[in-house]
C-alpha cells in the first residue's frame, strides 16, 4: 500500500466516524458538525508545520522543546492534527542549588475546527482540544554542602526517576496563507493536567516535555511555519 492511498484510507475512515458522531448528537448539534454545503470535495490534502518559539525556547534558555506537527484539511473546515516534540530542560536553581535535568519526547492528538464563515479563503480562524501526553526521565541532584546549623553534609541526589503526565489542551489560533504553500500561524493554548505519576517521592518535577515548567501559567503559545501538501 502506497502512502498516499494510507492516507485517503485513513481520511476516509475518519470522516465516516465523524458522520457518524454527527448523527448520534442532537439536530441543534448536528449543524455545527455538518460540513458547509457546496462542490469542494472533502479532502484537501495535508500540512506539516513547525513551532518556533519552542525552538527558541530551546537556544536561548534551560528549557524548551522542538516541536512538529501533521494536520489532516477536511473540506477546509475540519482538521485533525497530531502533533510531537522533544522536550529538554538543563536547570540550576540559583535559590536552593538544585540542579533539575530532562530529555523526553511527547505527542498530542486532537481536531481544530475552522470558525470562519467562508471556509475556503486564504486565512482561518480555528479552535479545537487536544490530549497529550509524555512519559520521562529526571535527574535532580544537589550537591553537598553542610548545614549551617547541624553542619552535617545535605546533598542528595535522584537518577533516572520515571515519570508519567496526561493533559488536555484547548486551542485557540489563526492562520494566514503567504505565498503558495507556505502559512504562518499562532495558537494560544490554556493546558489542564488531568492525570500524572512520579517514581519517587520528591514532589512535582520542575519541567515536564510539552507542558512547561511546574507552577507557571497554564497558558501557552505556539508560533508555526506551515506547509502545505
Amino acid at each position: 500500500m502506497t502512502l498516499r492511498r494510507f492516507i485517503s484510507t485513513s481520511i476516509l475512515r475518519a470522516a465516516i466516524s465523524i458522520v457518524l458522531l454527527s448523527a448520534s448528537v442532537p439536530a441543534s448539534a448536528q449543524k455545527f458538525f455538518a460540513f458547509q454545503k457546496d462542490s469542494i470535495p472533502t479532502f484537501r490534502g495535508f500540512a506539516v508545520s513547525f513551532d518556533l518559539v519552542g525552538a527558541g525556547l530551546m537556544a536561548f534558555s534551560d528549557n524548551g522543546q522542538y516541536e512538529g506537527a501533521l494536520r489532516i484539511n477536511l473540506h477546509d473546515e475540519w482538521f485533525p492534527i497530531i502533533e510531537a516534540g522533544l522536550g529538554r530542560a538543563d536547570h540550576n536553581d540559583e535559590v536552593t542549588f538544585i540542579h533539575y535535568k530532562t530529555s523526553a519526547p511527547y505527542f498530542r492528538i486532537g481536531i481544530d475546527k475552522n470558525l470562519l464563515k467562508d471556509k475556503h479563503g486564504p486565512y482561518r480562524l480555528y479552535g479545537g482540544l487536544r490530549y497529550a501526553f509524555t512519559s520521562y526521565k529526571v535527574d535532580i541532584a544537589r550537591q553537598d554542602f553542610p548545614d549551617p546549623v547541624w553542619k552535617w553534609e545535605t546533598g542528595f541526589g535522584i537518577k533516572d526517576a520515571q515519570c508519567n503526565y496526561h493533559w488536555i489542551e484547548a486551542v485557540v489560533g489563526v492562520d494566514a496563507k503567504i505565498a503558495g504553500p507556505v502559512h504562518l500561524g499562532w495558537s494560544l493554548r490554556y493546558k489542564r493536567r488531568i492525570s500524572h505519576s512520579e517514581d519517587g517521592n520528591f514532589g512535582n518535577t520542575w519541567y515536564v516535555p510539552g507542558f512547561g515548567k511546574f507552577g507557571d501559567t497554564r497558558l501557552g503559545g505556539t508560533f508555526n511555519v506551515i506547509i502545505d501538501i
